[in-house]
């Protein structure tokens, strides 16, 4: 498409766009296709993905967004190793959508939070895509959803989620997994853990407070490039997202604070080298 007028171009000579189709003999795919129009045509942020244009004309349902060079984070950037650095850059960004979603006037549930729904830019910048399962939440932070207005992934979704919960609840425990995805350089669905237990967060969490023993499940491919405070913080934190009791969980905003703080850290300590 022309970056300008988004008018139709020759291939090569405009900018490359993604385009997705929905199946439009299916209710449900009905259903989704509206949900990601009424989310994306009304609001922008930075770091959700941007919806360029949409169709809905005789049987063809259809969705323009702008096309990401490094692809998904748990498929477009798996052959390449992520630097300590770059991946706090990716979970700031990714929080940071998920903040602006949770601090709407009519707030949002994006009910999906996982590495596959998280988009990254030829320099890293992380946006949120997919927005199909998200549902506008209650009107007050304490207020409550029925489970039937909470979905997602199997291994990203909260155990609390077959009880009432409040929204941000949900998304926050999510963005934990995601986090320590990233920290540890495995996949929480990856039946073949090295650890010979398919329930990677189960088994990682007593691990997590433990600075002793922190390194030795830290991402190799890491290794030199963070401090051991940085990395004890950010555990810590994903260790707190991922509380078995909802209310213990910290909201998204105080998420990107923290781990702004876990990125100045490493500045800091270079200032301190100099």
């Amino acid at each position: 498409m022309d970056e300008k007028t988004l008018a139709p171009s020759k291939t090569g000579d405009g900018m490359a766009v993604v385009i997705k189709d929905f199946n439009s003999e299916r209710e449900s795919h009905f259903e989704l296709w509206q949900s990601e129009v009424n989310f994306l045509g009304r609001h922008y942020h930075p770091n959700l993905i941007g919806l360029l244009g949409y169709c809905w004309e005789d049987e063809k349902l259809l969705l323009v967004y702008e096309f990401l060079q490094k692809g998904n984070l748990a498929g477009g950037c798996a052959i390449e190793p992520l630097s300590w650095d770059i991946r706090i850059k990716i979970v700031i960004g990714a929080a940071r959508g998920l903040a602006f979603l949770h601090t709407l006037e009519k707030k949002v549930i994006y009910n999906d939070f996982k590495t596959s729904n998280i988009l990254l830019d030829e320099n890293y910048n992380a946006k949120l895509t997919n927005f199909s399962l998200a549902r506008l939440g209650p009107s007050s932070e304490e207020a409550s959803l029925s489970s039937t207005d909470v979905a997602g992934t199997v291994g990203y979704i909260a155990p609390d989620t077959l009880q009432q919960v409040t929204f941000t609840w949900s998304d926050v425990y999510g963005f934990g997994v995601v986090l320590l995805e990233l920290l540890m350089g495995l996949r929480v669905t990856d039946p073949e853990h090295p650890c010979g237990d398919p329930n990677l967060v189960d088994w990682l969490k007593p691990i997590l407070s433990q600075e002793t023993k922190l390194k030795t499940i830290m991402d190799l491919q890491m290794e030199g490039q963070y401090s051991s405070e940085a990395a004890l913080q950010a555990a810590q934190l994903s260790l707190r997202c991922l509380a078995l009791d909802p209310q213990s969980r910290p909201s998204i905003k105080e998420v990107v604070e923290v781990l702004k703080e876990i990125e100045a850290l490493k500045n800091r300590t270079n200032e301190l080298k100099v």
